[in-house]
């Protein structure tokens, strides 16, 4: 699936459990903690295999199971100290989405051995064509029905994203702009 699936799939999964469940919208952290964990497990392996060749796989380490709960169960420890459960909760929720939701097109063409992620490296892979990097992995890619599928699916998460009040868009700009000033800051004392 690609980067705006994992996205649309989360956000859904969220903003439909928060309506239906607490008659609320997610709230801005809410949203940032889940969106950062539709995406972790590729900004992870991605990396690490096409770029540096440690992982056999783009989808191995860090979206196999194995790795994925014992470190959502030592964030959701952690963030329990501070009293930020909730963020802990809800990037997980994002990561394990993304996880399982690599495995929709398998398991509907029913290639159960490209599930072997799940389990890695316990379970082994089918060779698999690795990209050359994200920019080649983009630039090669088709409008397939699945990618097509995915706009879809992420145009229907924007219109809920919107009608839920945009949550996350001012912080993550107050975020961005903190940063910003204190690159500048520590640039400039050089």
């Amino acid at each position: 699936m690609w980067p705006w699936g994992h996205l649309a799939v989360g956000y859904l999964l969220c903003s439909l459990w928060m309506r239906s469940r607490y008659r609320q919208r997610p709230a801005a952290g809410v949203a940032i903690a889940l969106a950062f964990g539709t995406q972790f497990p590729d900004l992870i392996d991605k990396p690490l295999a096409w770029h540096l060749g440690v992982l056999p796989s783009g989808r191995t380490g860090a979206h196999s199971l194995l790795v994925a709960i014992p470190l959502i169960i030592c964030l959701v420890v952690l963030l329990d100290r501070v009293e930020q459960r909730p963020l802990a909760r809800w990037f997980g929720i994002g990561y394990l989405a993304h996880v399982f939701s690599d495995g929709l097109y398998p398991v509907l063409y029913g290639e159960y051995a490209y599930l072997g992620y799940l389990l890695w490296p316990v379970t082994s892979l089918p060779e698999l064509e690795e990209s050359a990097g994200i920019i080649a992995h983009f630039a090669a890619a088709e409008l397939t029905p699945r990618i097509l599928g995915e706009f879809g699916l992420f145009t229907l998460a924007a219109v809920l994203w919107v009608a839920d009040g945009m949550p996350g868009l001012r912080l993550l700009g107050q975020l961005i702009r903190r940063s910003v000033a204190f690159v500048n800051d520590n640039a400039v004392s050089r």
